[in-house]
């Protein structure tokens, strides 16, 4: 499937349909600090809304997050609920800004009950102040053919790319400086959480400076997609095939170690990536009646091999994003 991507691609796109999304995300992890977080804005213009959200591991275990509903009346920029982004030069430099309070969770897997968890723990000011530099080629784009059937649009253009974060992040009395590997992505187009029946979404930077993203998206009624690529530190390299496998942890059945079967372009071997999640917490959102949860997982990497050769084992940070429709208690991907 060709794509097209383009500098303007950094900016914002058109959308008269209801549900139309356009969005930003930058994650990053320094594991010296023992810091790690990410900031997302998705603006819908048509629904008069943005999504905010920002969320912040911090070295003691604890989680601050936040997520918001301001009202916006245009898709001019990402500027909404004190976050903000703002491309510099297209795929070489973007800034990112957080400024407001943070709920602050001793335990995250309270946030399974958003209501309760913002109303029963502080709050504490925070602030974000990160600049992204491109440090691999942007991965995707927007397809030259319609790729999504009607009812499953989730993003009809999307990239992504492993980045470098240098900054300050502060919450309360704390604060740190940050020297930080991660992974920003944009995309745009119609979009409701409800449209994929399951998705795996693994974002992975390793201490040598290659990574990569691993993808499964799963449809109720079919194969799904199942992709990534690999960057081998000069170039990307497509990933043909993923197979994951998760072990699953308490009543409510988080995912607790990730293990990853996957094959790139221009190897005869298959590698093997395994992730032990660190600290979680899950997220909701509801629409029409359908409850679809979305458990963000800090986790550290494993690799068979360096890609670039080397035997010994690599390992890495990132996260690892599990969105599951949610049915009679238990997510729709438990088997998987």
């Amino acid at each position: 499937m060709k794509v097209r991507l383009e500098p303007d691609d950094e900016y914002m796109h058109p959308g008269p349909e209801p549900t139309f999304n356009e969005s930003m995300y930058a994650n990053f992890c320094d594991p010296e600090v023992g810091l790690a977080g990410f900031v997302r804005i998705g603006n819908r213009p048509n629904e008069g809304h943005a999504e905010v959200t920002a969320c912040l591991y911090l070295p003691d275990w604890r989680v601050g997050f936040t997520f918001l509903r301001p009202e916006i009346d245009g898709n001019e920029r990402f500027d909404a609920g004190g976050a903000g982004f703002e491309v510099v030069t297209p795929f070489e430099e973007l800034r990112v800004t957080y400024s407001g309070k943070v709920v602050m969770l001793e335990d995250p897997l309270e946030m399974a009950d958003p209501r309760q968890a913002f109303t029963s723990n502080p709050w504490e000011r925070a602030t974000v102040e990160l600049t992204y530099l491109g440090a691999a080629t942007p991965f995707g784009g927007e397809p030259e053919e319609q790729h999504e059937r009607p009812g499953e649009e989730f993003a009809r253009g999307h990239y992504e790319q492993l980045v470098r974060a240098r900054g300050t992040v502060s919450v309360g009395d704390d604060g740190w400086e940050v020297e930080a590997r991660g992974l920003r992505d944009h995309s745009w187009g119609p979009r409701t959480w409800q449209a994929p029946w399951y998705y795996r979404w693994l974002t992975v930077n390793m201490s040598d400076g290659t990574g990569m993203m691993l993808s499964r998206i799963a449809r109720q009624d079919g194969p799904g997609t199942r992709g990534g690529f690999v960057w081998d530190g000069s170039g990307i390299r497509l990933v043909r095939d993923v197979r994951i496998s998760t072990d699953w942890t308490g009543e409510d059945r988080y995912h607790r170690t990730v293990d990853a079967a996957f094959t790139v372009d221009g190897e005869d071997r298959e590698r093997r990536l395994t992730g032990e999640v660190l600290n979680l917490i899950p997220l909701r959102n509801r629409r029409d009646g359908r409850i679809t949860r979305i458990s963000e997982g800090l986790t550290r990497w494993s690799l068979d091999r360096a890609l670039g050769g080397d035997e010994s084992a690599t390992t890495g940070h990132g996260l690892s994003e599990y969105l599951d429709q949610i049915m009679d208690g238990e997510p729709v991907g438990i088997a998987e």
